[in-house]
């Protein structure tokens, strides 16, 4: 009975303990099991190439350029067609061959999200203040069945990102995204795995993505990743079709 109540005890500290931890605490030690901030905001510009596996056994070729502080390229090729999708820090655009569309052109806020997301390099909890954002610890969750601490992200949009940390080792394993778009909620799992050191931070070279019933719908495998290395800026810049097409629109752009 006495050591039944001793036990008892143990696991009451152990919860309130797990549960003192605050978001910020928990964000330090993610940053620093990442690599820490000097070696993160010493890699400029970044450089992968990938190969995507979707449903139906189908492969592509992919490849992202990013440049700090929110430029980034994306394609995706298949069958001799490559779609682009880029944000040039105020304006995106995009390529859909798929579509019979070869001409850019421009993106609307709402495609735009996902790619925003992905143009931060630092990801959603590294100065979040500054973003606008805030970061609330909701406890411990499970995740493929192994225990994940739970960190909900409200972004500047009103969007949210459930951050989901290895209990050990404080490195993403999950992000569940759910976007709010014109009254209605778009939802997505991402899965983060096969982390290997680049310039002394650490990087997923497994991510899957699908929705809740079937978040690993698809997956990218990185083949290569480079950092600061040389990138040329028109990669990102608004082609010269569109900037007259974004005059004449009167357009905003997004910041």
């Amino acid at each position: 009975m006495r050591h039944a109540l001793i036990v008892l005890i143990a696991v009451c500290c152990f919860g309130v303990f797990s549960y003192s931890q605050t978001a910020d605490e928990l964000i330090a030690k993610n940053i620093q099991a990442r690599g820490g901030i000097e070696k993160m905001k010493a890699i400029k510009n970044m450089r992968m190439t990938g190969r995507f596996e979707g449903g139906g056994g189908f492969t592509a070729s992919v490849g992202q350029e990013n440049e700090r502080p929110n430029l980034i390229r994306q394609t995706f090729s298949l069958q001799g067609m490559t779609v682009i999708q880029a944000y040039d820090g105020t304006t995106g655009w995009q390529v859909q061959p798929f579509g019979g569309k070869k001409d850019p052109e421009l993106m609307g806020e709402d495609d735009l999200r996902d790619l925003l997301l992905d143009a931060d390099s630092d990801g959603p909890l590294v100065d979040y203040k500054e973003k606008g954002s805030t970061v609330e610890f909701l406890g411990h969750d499970v995740v493929d069945g192994d225990d994940a601490l739970r960190l909900k992200v409200t972004l500047k949009n009103g969007d949210i990102i459930y951050d989901y940390l290895d209990p050990d080792t404080f490195i993403e394993i999950r992000k569940e995204i759910q976007q709010f778009i014109r009254g209605s909620v778009r939802d997505r799992i991402v899965g983060l795995g096969s982390y290997k050191p680049v310039a002394g931070v650490m990087y997923p070279f497994s991510i899957s993505s699908g929705p809740k019933n079937h978040p690993d719908a698809q997956t990218v495998t990185v083949q290569k990743l480079e950092v600061n290395g040389a990138i040329d800026p028109a990669d990102f810049a608004l082609p010269p079709s569109l900037k007259t097409e974004e005059k004449k629109s009167g357009m905003v752009g997004v910041h």
